[in-house]
Parts: C-alpha cells; sequence; structure tokens
C-alpha cells in the first residue's frame, strides 16, 4: 500500500529536521486503536452486516448522507447494506422492472465489494436481472500501458468470476458520458449502481450521466472503497490525522465488520449478451500505445493475487512479514516489510475492508505492526478521500490551507541552488545521487518507498522556479511513472510534502518558509544512503536486463561529495 506518512509513538520536535513525517500530537491512535477493534469484533460476532431499514418513497434515511434523499423505492425489508453506505444521484420510478447496472470503476472485484451486493440486492427486490459494465477510456488522466495492463489483466479474471456467479460482464469502449447512458437507456434499466471516487472527474461525469438517463432509471452511489464511508466519517473537510481520527474510530465498531453472505441474483440474464472480449488483443493494443511506460514484473493483477500478497503462505504480508513492519517500514532497504498492497487497493482488486478484517487477526501476536497498519489503512487513506472528495482543487496550490500557500507565495522568488526542467528531473539528471536513485526506482519499479517520495517531492520544491511549478511536475511524474498514479493517496502525498496540506507550521526557512524541511543528511541519519542508491543501481541494471532496454540512465554521483 501507497505510504507517504508514517505513525510515531511520540510528537515530532519541530526543531528536528527530517525527524518525522505526520502532523505533532498524531501518536494517540495506538492506545485507542485495539479497543476498537476488540468492539469491530464483538459487533461482528452479533451480526455479520449491520441491518437497517430504509423508508417508502415519502421518506429518507434517518442516516441519510449530506446532499442525498435515501429513498430507493423499496418496501421495508431489511438490507444487507448499510443504507449510509449508499448515496441517491438521481431518483427513479419506483415502479421501474428494468435490469440493475452496476457502472464498476473505482473497485474492480468480485468479492467483498459494497457496490456488487447493493447491485445485486436492488435487483432481486424487484425480480429483474442484473449486470456489471465496465467503461474503458480512450484515454483517463495520462494513464500508460504499466497501469492500463495491470488493470485489463485483472478485469479479465473479474470477468470469469463474474459469470461465475452468473453475472454478465459488458466492456464498454469510448466516452462514458455516452456509453453509459446509451448502454442503460437501450435495455429500459430500472437502476445504475455506481462505486464511489472522489477524483473531480468521474464525478463531473456522473452528473453528466444522471442528466442523460431517462427519468425512470435511479442511480446510487456506493462507498465500497472506505470501511467508513467517506461522506459518514465526516461532512467537511478535515484538517488533519488528528481532526478525522476520533471520528473514524468512533464508527469502526459499525463498519468494520463481517460481509455478509453472497446472495446470487434470482432472474437470469436474458437479454443481449455481452460482445465477446478479445483480451489479448485488447491488452497488447494498449501496451504498444502506453509503451513509454511499460509494464512491471514484479506484481500479478487480480483478486487471487491480491489475496496471496496479502495473505500467501510464502511471501504474504500478514502470515510471513507484518512482523517486520513496525520496525522496517520506513527504511528504503527493507522494502519487504511494506504490505506491497497498493497496486491492488488502488486498482480496487482487494478489499480494504477485508485488509483490515484479517489483520486484526493478528494483533495478538504483532500488536505495533497491527496498530500501524491500520493506522495507514484505514485513517490516511480516509483522510485523503476526506481531502479529495471536499476540496475540488486537490491537485493545486490553491488547496492548500492558507498559511501553507501564503509561506510558499512569500518565498517563491528565494535564490535556488539548483534549478531543473522537467526532463532533466524525469531522467533524473540532478547533483543529488539519493534523489535520482528514488527517481529511478519509481521510473523502474513502478513504485518508490514510501519514505523516499516525501524527499523526493520536497527536493522538487527546491529545485524548481516555484510552489506551482513544483506541485505540477511531482504529480506529473507521480500519475506517469507510480503503479497507484491518480489515487487520491498520491495527490494529497504530493500536497503533504510540497504544500504542508495535513501538516503544520515548521521553522521558518528559504524555499520552503513554514513547510517542513527534509535534507540529505537527515536521511543520511535515518538509513544507509549509499546502500540504498546501490539497491537502485542493481534493480535498474536488472530490470534493462530483463525488459532488454532502457528508460532513462542512470545518474549517479559520488555521494561522498555531497553536501549535509
Amino acid at each position: 500500500m501507497s505510504i507517504w506518512r508514517t505513525c510515531f509513538t511520540s510528537p515530532p520536535k519541530p526543531s528536528c529536521q527530517c525527524s518525522s513525517f505526520m502532523p505533532a500530537a498524531a501518536s494517540d491512535h495506538l492506545s485507542l486503536l485495539p479497543i476498537l477493534l476488540r468492539a469491530s469484533m464483538g459487533n461482528a460476532a452479533k451480526s455479520k452486516s449491520p441491518r437497517k431499514r430504509l423508508k417508502g418513497s415519502s421518506g429518507t434515511s434517518s442516516e441519510e448522507p449530506p446532499n442525498s434523499s435515501l429513498n430507493c423505492g423499496m418496501g421495508g425489508d431489511e438490507l444487507r447494506v448499510p443504507p449510509a453506505r449508499v448515496r441517491v444521484l438521481k431518483q427513479g420510478n419506483v415502479s421501474a422492472k428494468g435490469p440493475v447496472i452496476y457502472w464498476m470503476f473505482r473497485d474492480q472485484r468480485s468479492k467483498d465489494n459494497w457496490a456488487l451486493i447493493h447491485a445485486v440486492e436492488q435487483a432481486n427486490r424487484v425480480d429483474a436481472p442484473v449486470a456489471v459494465a465496465f467503461n474503458l477510456f480512450d484515454q483517463f488522466l495520462g494513464a500508460k500501458a504499466r497501469h492500463l495492463g495491470f488493470m485489463l489483466r485483472g478485469l479479465r479474471g473479474l470477468q470469469e468470476a463474474l459469470e461465475a456467479l452468473r453475472i454478465p460482464f459488458f466492456l464498454l469502449q469510448g466516452e462514458a458520458v455516452d456509453n453509459i447512458p446509451n448502454f442503460l437507456n437501450g435495455l429500459n434499466a430500472s437502476m445504475l449502481v455506481t462505486d464511489f471516487t472522489p477524483l473531480r472527474d468521474i464525478r463531473k461525469r456522473k452528473d453528466e450521466i444522471c442528466g442523460k438517463l431517462s427519468d425512470s432509471i435511479a442511480v446510487h452511489e456506493v462507498d465500497a472503497h472506505n470501511i467508513v464511508p467517506v461522506w459518514t466519517a465526516s461532512e467537511k473537510l478535515e484538517y488533519s490525522a488528528r481532526t478525522i481520527r476520533t471520528k473514524i474510530h468512533k464508527l469502526l465498531p459499525e463498519y468494520l465488520v463481517e460481509y455478509p453472505e453472497w446472495e446470487s441474483p434470482r432472474k437470469e440474464w436474458t437479454m443481449e449478451a455481452p460482445s465477446k472480449i478479445d483480451w489479448d488483443n485488447l491488452i497488447a493494443d494498449v501496451i504498444r500505445k502506453g509503451s513509454e511506460v511499460p509494464e512491471l514484473q514484479w506484481c500479478e493483477a487480480g483478486e487471487v493475487a491480491a489475496k496471496e500478497v496479502l495473505m500467501g503462505s510464502k511471501d504474504g504480508f500478514l502470515t510471513t512479514r507484518l512482523r517486520h513492519y513496525s520496525t522496517d517500514r520506513n527504511n528504503p532497504l527493507k522494502p519487504k516489510a511494506l504490505s506491497g498492497l497498493s497496486p491492488y487497493l488502488h486498482f480496487g482488486q482487494i478489499s480494504t475492508q477485508r485488509c483490515a478484517l484479517e489483520a486484526r487477526n493478528f494483533r495478538k501476536t504483532h500488536p505495533q505492526s497491527v496498530d500501524a497498519f491500520l493506522e495507514e489503512m484505514i485513517v490516511r487513506r480516509e483522510l485523503a478521500d476526506n481531502f479529495c472528495f471536499y476540496q475540488p482543487q486537490y491537485d493545486s496550490l490553491q488547496g492548500a490551507w492558507e498559511w501553507a500557500r501564503k509561506t510558499l507565495l512569500d518565498h517563491a522568488a528565494d535564490k535556488r541552488e539548483h534549478i531543473y526542467t522537467m526532463e532533466e528531473l524525469e531522467k533524473a539528471k540532478t547533483a543529488d545521487p539519493l534523489w535520482n536513485a528514488s527517481q529511478l526506482e519509481m521510473v523502474h519499479h513502478g513504485k518508490m518507498h514510501g519514505f523516499m517520495r516525501m524527499y523526493w517531492a520536497k527536493k522538487i520544491l527546491e529545485w524548481t522556479n516555484g510552489p506551482e511549478e513544483a506541485l505540477s511536475i511531482a504529480i506529473h511524474l507521480n500519475d506517469k511513472y507510480q503503479i497507484d498514479g491518480r489515487d487520491p493517496n498520491g495527490y494529497v502525498g504530493c500536497l503533504w510534502s510540497i504544500c504542508g496540506v495535513h501538516d503544520q507550521g515548521w521553522q521558518e526557512r528559504p524555499v520552503f518558509g513554514k513547510i517542513r524541511y527534509m535534507n540529505y543528511a537527515g536521511c543520511k541519519r535515518k538509513f544507509d544512503v549509499d546502500g540504498y542508491i546501490y539497491y537502485v543501481k542493481r534493480l535498474v541494471e536488472d530490470t534493462k536486463k530483463r525488459k532488454g532496454g532502457s528508460l532513462t540512465n542512470f545518474c549517479v554521483k559520488d555521494p561522498k561529495k555531497m553536501r549535509s
């Protein structure tokens, strides 16, 4: 999983450089989380899923999310999906009996998927068939072969899994704003179910789709990605992990529960069957078009592979590597101490809730590692979704807090020791061998170590003409090369490092102003810098040998000549 800031048992000291990577006074979770986990386990023992009722067409749920009217028009039977997990984006005809379509986007899995469970449940209530549709955009935020290849290989396995559940899978290609309405209107569908993403591009498309659908079609959005739904966790933009942590912890006993048993679709799909998908040619095409950033060899796509990374007997995170997480997760020379789940969480090939449910079973043997892992996976990830959901300018300097914007602009004209172009940064042609190594780890391995991502982004601020340019370059490179790019965690990580989002003001200094500072000497005190540089050099050489080419040349200068 993607980690940008880490847990500490004591608040960082503002006077120390590069001493900590999360806001001060944010360490109290370690004593509180075990109590909440026990509470959630007790709650799960009583009921496998929270059971609530929706009111009829004249009323709304008492736990209605902000700005929605949760009127499903479905009797008063008990529900398998908590109503607070669902937002009604568009009302439909309560007497409609057409098929229910789940437009899958962010949560690309057949198991442990609240959106899929909701779609099947709503279809069964009106004795209608259900299907899953996935829209493959011609271009989406610059995704390359690395991202699209991984996604499509996962979808290939997903199609087989859905068919085993008697749910047809339709792959649409082109613009979703046209494809989704045409598809549903043509089927005389009664409902569109969609999973939740806080990113504005898809949210805008959903608004446009709602406007093009027949009046009789309802649209439900289900947060199947977060353990506590983003609109339930908080109704506002949270300032830091400290302000959202208590809110999430209070809700964990209700939401960190086992999924309900699978209920199959009752009505068989007898309408037009999905077109046969030529996966081989489709994957080959995206690999050819996006060859600038080739696929990765170290991570296999799909739900089965994701479960193996989490729980496998040979190299599973929880089963074989968890004990190292609390002590080694900040050491770039020990990447195996990390979970390795970030690609699967980003593409929704595994549920965050499933990861948490499994992790809590190991708390008796590895309490510190489990607590730290759950803090990162629950609080930090949901904080990122909160930021992108309530701050539409999540990838801009305008999305930073006022104090941070002011201090950055006050120091925007400060003299920089080096100024590098986008091309020089992308090709790792800087005077800093540590930064070069981190950039090349991302380019060739598709995943930069979380500790290095902070240093990497802060140096971009130091070496460019101002905070706007620095943020633009950092997001561009992150989205282009990171396997988990174009993700709320990535945007928030860049804004945390460059713009102080979710952080506090620190001692003022040139260029950075009051933004937290990191430097080469601080990294050297934390880990074996020369060892990391050598590790990445070997990694790049091995990658070139396997692929018979290179993305960029490795540029390393003598670390001993670096200033502290």
